[in-house]
């Protein structure tokens, strides 16, 4: 099992929107790698944005009991998250994926949940893939 588990906004909207065709992968994943889970603050607001009025009172609890321990992109390295995105601009890359990727490289044994299909082409340390579980 995995030290560092880091979760993307897409696994978060898939988790907590019954409707997303990814939801009964993402719950089966939180049986299989229960929380703490880690992220980053970009995805964090990504996705209280995206999750809506509705989802939030759960996503707030989740975080206030643990479950997701959100950091600082500068407890990372604001430099290399820069560096990441300017690399991957014609993806393009955003800021919480530069933040995700960029976790990925100094959190012990990390896998990342994701459903983002971008973290396909992004590299760790210049060449390695990421080490994350999608769905497909």
């Amino acid at each position: 099992m995995a030290a560092s588990v880091i979760v993307d906004t897409s696994f978060l909207i898939a988790l907590y929107n019954r409707g997303d065709p990814n939801h009964n992968w993402a719950s089966g994943v939180l049986k299989r790698r229960p929380p703490p889970w880690r992220t980053c603050d970009a995805v964090l607001s990504e996705t209280f944005h995206m999750i809506g009025s509705s989802g939030m009172p759960l996503l707030a609890a989740f975080v206030r009991d643990g479950g997701l321990i959100s950091t600082g992109t500068s407890d990372f390295g604001i430099d290399e998250v820069l560096a990441l995105m300017d690399k991957y601009g014609a993806v393009p890359m955003s800021f919480a994926d530069a933040c995700l990727v960029r976790m990925t490289e100094v959190l012990p044994d990390p896998t990342l949940l994701t459903t983002d299909t971008d973290f396909r082409v992004y590299r760790r340390h210049g060449r390695k893939a990421l080490p994350y579980l999608m769905p497909f």
